[in-house]
């Protein structure tokens, strides 16, 4: 009998620590599909964020650089210049990307920097309690908007997919998600363009991933999972934002 699934190579047989129904889990199984299949594992270099997932080098088994809060873009910088023929990506959460790290995204994605973020977006600070994160939706109790974010005093959720889709130096950005069997085989198939594109040394490239945090959301994994659906992607459309080889086509 044809084996059609098995335990990915670049990931680590450890148990992982993600509550249920975390998409992280779901998310680090496709990255590994990805670099196994592309044959990268060696030459792949990881950079882990601060938060849920700071401990992603027990489970990606490829050369990983924890780097600190928000500098991911940076750190990835200095090693894809360094070593230009290696493959270089950034797993980052929306406090480390879309807050502190929010000038070194914008800027590595404005120069074109060749390398590949997945950017995961569960609308709140998984971490440290479940507060309000710059993505966290209007309206959206957290324990530092235990009312509902208020957009005048909080501001809006911020759309990053959005901001750096117009950059010149920006080859490709896709925002997926992980809440269904349909959405985890358009989000792998979102990482793997994402990597061809630095292979194909076009520039920046960034996944967003909308993520269940079923913990902090106060929800239990169905009903976080229906709520990715029902509320949040509507304010965070599923879609390709940039996509260069589709726009030469075109032209």
């Amino acid at each position: 009998m044809k084996k059609v699934y098995a335990h990915p190579k670049s990931l680590k047989r450890a148990v992982f620590h993600y509550c249920p129904g975390c998409g992280h889990s779901i998310a680090h199984r496709l990255i590994c599909e990805v670099i196994d299949e592309m044959g990268l594992q060696d030459k792949t270099v990881g950079i882990p964020p601060p938060g849920c997932s700071v401990f992603a080098y027990h489970y990606f088994d490829v050369d990983m650089a924890e780097c600190a809060h928000g500098r991911g873009a940076a750190v990835a910088t200095g090693i894809k210049r360094a070593c230009p023929d290696i493959v270089v990506f950034t797993y980052q959460g929306d406090g480390d990307l879309a807050a502190i790290g929010t000038a070194e995204t914008i800027h590595a994605a404005n120069r074109g920097e060749n390398t590949t973020t997945v950017f995961i977006n569960n609308a709140v600070y998984g971490m440290t309690g479940g507060q309000m994160a710059p993505t966290t939706l209007r309206g959206m109790k957290t324990t530092t908007t235990p009312y509902g974010r208020d957009h005048v005093i909080e501001g809006h959720p911020i759309k990053m997919s959005e901001m750096l889709a117009p950059l010149e130096g920006v080859a490709y950005i896709e925002r997926v998600a992980v809440n269904s069997p349909a959405n985890i085989r358009k989000a792998k198939k979102a990482i793997t363009k994402a990597f061809q594109m630095q292979l194909d040394k076009r520039g920046f490239s960034m996944v967003e991933i909308l993520s269940p945090c079923p913990t902090n959301w106060k929800m239990t994994p169905i009903q976080a999972w229906k709520w990715v659906d029902d509320e949040m992607s509507k304010i965070f459309p599923l879609g390709v934002y940039k996509d260069v080889t589709e726009q030469k086509s075109a032209d």
